[in-house]
């Protein structure tokens, strides 16, 4: 098991500063909105660096940082401590974000593989999320269309064990305040445009470790 401890007794050689959702099928028509919806979620004069209008911690915008070249370029690295995703890059960098992670035990460590990506994907709660809220999910059993108020939002990742689909994901999210916080049902949140910007350099097949938030340990980075 990839555990907390094991990855801060790494981070200083490795980095350096410098719901559940089910996939439906996309219409044609839906399709047709997609750039529509891309501009709708991207902020005027967009900076990944500095625009920050959702108002969070600032160390949670995209930045680059100093990687160990023991990582293999392509991985995703989730730190859910300090709620950093790192996309590994070759050369000894990486792109780091901040990310929202599931509540309480609802949050999965491991190590999966990026199975498939999708734009702006269909949602279906599990049935899981609705025993657990009904309130809040029945009315979305037979499925919520693609778009900006779904709550996979721009852009998913589908993480799998081996070829099993775990239903975990690594998605955008309508709710941009809840990054840096435990605030999903398993998956992990990203701000819409960073994740438009995360997708296209992500290749299917790769590997996500998504690191054991059991333990408390304060993130200095």
């Amino acid at each position: 098991m990839l555990t907390r401890r094991h990855f801060i007794n790494r981070s200083a050689a490795l980095f350096a500063a410098t719901g559940v959702p089910v996939l439906m099928p996309q219409s044609a028509a839906a399709q047709g909105n997609w750039a529509a919806w891309d501009a709708q979620v991207t902020p005027a004069n967009y900076d990944p660096a500095t625009t920050n209008i959702w108002g969070f911690e600032p160390r949670f915008l995209p930045q680059r940082v100093a990687a160990s070249a023991s990582l293999t370029p392509g991985d995703i690295h989730v730190d859910p401590i300090a709620r950093y995703l790192y996309h590994i890059e070759s050369g000894g960098t990486a792109m780091r974000y901040g990310v929202a992670i599931a509540r309480g035990s609802l949050y999965e460590s491991g190590v999966y593989r990026i199975g498939r990506k999708a734009k702006w994907p269909s949602w279906t709660p599990t049935n899981d999320m609705i025993e657990r809220d009904p309130a809040a999910y029945a009315q979305y059993a037979d499925g919520q269309p693609g778009g900006p108020s779904n709550p996979l939002g721009a852009r998913a990742l589908y993480l799998y064990d081996g070829n099993r689909d775990t239903y975990l994901r690594i998605h955008g999210t309508p709710q941009p305040r809840s990054i840096g916080h435990r605030a999903s049902s398993g998956c992990v949140r990203m701000v819409m445009v960073h994740i438009m910007g995360l997708y296209e350099n992500v290749r299917t097949g790769s590997t996500a470790h998504l690191y054991n938030a059991s333990q408390t340990v304060t993130a200095t980075s």
